[in-house]
């Protein structure tokens, strides 16, 4: 390392343990990620945090406290999940004008992210209030990152809806999409789930499931959303535990002229993804014409290809 770059390094790194004083009127929201199954992967800064403010909003109070009391953080907590948030909102909301500082944790992950904390957050920066992330694990980059089928460019989807005409309009829009996605699912719903994609973006585009993501029986099961579909079926992957579902991406057309993007995976039928794409956004109460239209654009196939109803 350069001593440039060993005096940048040492510059930073007490900041990086520092809690950020409040610079307007009342206290600061800390927003903290914490880890998403491997207690070791909490962050020295998330520490510092939840043992410096006097008050920690924890999803689960019982499973923070097994997270805080091997590093001797006596934080007193107060419960701020799903239930509750509304209810509770006013009491932290009136904690921070006062001038106090808060700590907004969840069971797993980022408070915000498919878990409870926006309200708030929304809340307290709509009054002008300080809020400061404090980053940590995320069960979305891990499978990413273990997975390598996403592409350069992918969406979030979270959790789906469970039926309706808004889960299939949201599985038409990842099946029409040329970037890959990353969803959330429980136990109970994923065999349904990975079927539901496997018909809407094809049995062949590519897909992994990854379970018990940094804990010890930790699985990252791979192939093709119809081989999944078929594997879970058949009771095969293990359903236990909320999973993170990956869905590949594939080469979206390209203009006359232009080079395709490479891609390691094999590339399903973009006309078929399009107009699955067109049939679900008609399912959903789009005109056909202006499913067409939109879908076209979104591609680059011909609007005459993708409007013939039935196709």
């Amino acid at each position: 390392m350069s001593a440039r770059a060993r005096g940048r390094a040492a510059s930073a790194a007490p900041a990086a343990l520092a809690v950020v004083p409040a610079s307007g009127p009342g206290g600061t929201l800390y927003v903290v990620a914490t880890p998403i199954g491997n207690l070791g992967d909490v962050t020295l800064r998330a520490l510092e945090v939840l043992r410096a403010v006097p008050l920690v909003a924890a999803e689960d109070t019982r499973l923070t406290r097994r997270l805080l009391d091997p590093h001797g953080i006596a934080a007193r907590l107060v419960s701020h999940h799903a239930r509750n948030a509304a209810a509770r909102l006013p009491e932290l909301l009136g904690h921070l004008r006062s001038g106090a500082d808060l700590a907004l944790v969840t069971d797993a992950g980022t408070p915000g992210v498919s878990d409870p904390g926006e309200s708030l957050v929304a809340a307290w920066a709509g009054e002008g209030g300080r809020v400061v992330p404090i980053p940590g694990a995320s069960a979305v980059l891990a499978a990413l990152a273990a997975t390598g089928i996403a592409g350069p460019r992918w969406a979030f989807e979270g959790f789906l809806p469970r039926s309706g005409r808004e889960r299939r309009a949201r599985l038409g829009a990842i099946a029409g999409e040329g970037r890959g996605a990353v969803l959330f699912e429980a136990p109970g719903r994923l065999a349904a789930t990975l079927a539901d994609l496997a018909a809407a973006c094809g049995s062949g585009r590519p897909a992994a499931v990854c379970r018990e993501l940094t804990k010890l029986h930790e699985e990252v099961i791979r192939g093709s959303l119809g081989e999944l579909a078929d594997r879970a079926a058949a009771g095969e992957i293990d359903l236990r535990g909320e999973a993170t579902v990956v869905v590949g991406w594939w080469e979206a057309p390209v203009a006359a002229g232009e080079a395709a993007v490479p891609r390691a995976t094999p590339r399903p039928d973009a006309l078929a993804l399009a107009r699955a794409r067109v049939a679900a956004l008609v399912a959903g109460g789009t005109a056909r014409g202006d499913a067409a239209r939109q879908v076209a654009a979104e591609t680059g196939l011909p609007r005459r290809a993708l409007y013939r109803p039935g196709a």
